[in-house]
């Protein structure tokens, strides 16, 4: 009974086994039917951003290193000597020109104004005395008494002539008339002598007081003109450096040191060099500083471009032998007096246009041993190596010279991913500025 049970039991589990190993196998064969099937249908293809090249006409620049500087610096010295009472102004201030920087002591300076006046008073006064011809004047009227005295002396002489032939009147009041007469002719030509020299020297005395005017207003112009310089103004209009002399210090007007410098910084000056190359290309192209006259950008060591356009105003004049470069000097207009001078920067200057030339971005481009190529799309979506020739970059762009033609569509992203022969998934690229389309569009 026991024996019967037992084998009842191992039939029925080596059923139930068998069914298991049954429906395993058949679970097996089915998997491998289906990955067989999956490996014979293949791996979809990747997508890859292109771009389609197009005709465009576009502008050729040219950047060159450049550094920004002051061309009018201004250094402020003193030019009279004196203690500084006063420093008005702010280290790395801007100022405007005639504002007060330094007040010097003026009181040595006013008090030979007020000395200088007095003596332009001093000799007015002489010169008012001179004009009124006083000891002319006295010397005329003396000459007219002599002269009425000389006719008195005539009029004796007369009188008494007739009277002594007629032994009227004694020879010797006729000896005393004829000696007075005499004598009144020799006082009338001293006082003839003596109205010429008061005339002569009140001419003299006119014209050394009206000198003496003269110097002594000179002297109050000085005076007055280092009372001005005692008080230092700025010269023009920018900004103010650090001071060497402080409150309290002297300032002499034969010190080798400035006391401070103004750098004018609207508009800014610019220099940088082009070579010898590039500016024969510019004069076959015609007038040098005409060519030159266009708008330039400049941009500065942060990468940020300048908000305002700058012009060449002038070069040098030789090429410098060592570099084989011409500098060019340019301004850029800086209301906001952020570029200082010393900075470093590029500028860009526009050298041709350029017509209906092909681009491709950068990225595109694979370059090994000298040899450019991309990697090209053809109308089957398959993937083709072309080389290429380039020239010049426009922004993140070259020009494509020889390789390319118009609708011929270029692997800009995903070029890892691909190589020749193979089938892609072309999208359109939008380059990193490019905001995408909306969808439906």
């Amino acid at each position: 009974m026991i024996t019967r049970d037992f084998n009842a039991r191992f039939d029925r589990n080596f059923v139930s086994v068998g069914v298991l190993i049954l429906t395993l196998c058949l679970a097996t064969a089915g998997c491998q039917t289906t990955v067989r099937t999956t490996s014979a249908a293949g791996p979809p293809p990747p997508a890859v951003s292109v771009v389609e090249v197009a005709a465009e006409d576009v502008p050729i620049y040219s950047e060159y290193a450049a550094e920004t500087y002051a061309r009018d610096m201004v250094e402020v010295r003193g030019r009279v000597d004196g203690y500084i009472e006063q420093r008005l102004f702010q280290i790395g201030s801007d100022v405007k020109a005639g504002d007060v920087l330094f007040v010097l002591d003026r009181r040595p300076y006013a008090a030979d104004v007020a000395k200088a006046k007095g003596d332009i008073e001093q000799s007015q006064a002489n010169h008012e005395f001179a004009t009124r011809q006083v000891a002319l004047l006295q010397a005329e009227a003396d000459l007219k008494q002599a002269e009425a005295n000389l006719l008195k002396a005539h009029q004796d002489v007369d009188r008494l002539q007739p009277l002594v032939k007629e032994d009227a009147a004694a020879q010797q009041d006729l000896d005393n008339a004829i000696a007075a007469l005499q004598a009144n002719e020799a006082n009338v030509n001293s006082r003839k002598a003596n109205v010429e020299q008061a005339r002569l020297s009140t001419r003299a005395q006119i014209d050394t007081t009206q000198a003496q005017i003269d110097s002594t207003r000179a002297q109050l112009d000085t005076a007055e003109l280092n009372l001005e310089y005692a008080t230092i103004r700025a010269p023009i209009s920018g900004r103010i450096g650090d001071t060497l002399i402080q409150v309290g210090g002297l300032v002499t007007k034969t010190s080798s040191l400035p006391l401070t410098t103004i750098v004018p910084l609207d508009p800014i000056w610019v220099r940088f060099k082009v070579s010898e190359a590039e500016y024969l290309t510019m004069q076959r192209r015609g007038d040098p500083a005409q060519a030159m006259q266009t708008s330039l950008e400049l941009v500065l060591a942060d990468g940020s471009t300048h908000p305002y356009l700058g012009r060449v105003q002038n070069t040098v004049n030789q090429v410098d032998s060592r570099t084989g470069t011409l500098e060019l000097q340019a301004t850029f207009p800086n209301p906001r007096h952020n570029i200082l001078p010393g900075q470093f920067g590029r500028v860009r200057m526009k050298v041709s246009d350029r017509k209906g030339v092909l681009l491709v971005p950068q990225k595109a481009v694979q370059e090994m041993q000298g040899l450019q190529s991309v990697f090209g799309v053809g109308p089957d979506n398959k993937v083709v190596a072309r080389s290429i020739l380039t020239s010049d970059r426009v922004g993140e762009r070259w020009i494509v010279q020889q390789g390319l033609r118009p609708g011929d569509r270029v692997i800009v992203e995903g070029i890892q991913k691909v190589r020749p022969g193979s089938i892609v998934n072309p999208q359109p690229y939008q380059s990193p500025g490019q905001q995408p389309s909306p969808a439906g569009k």
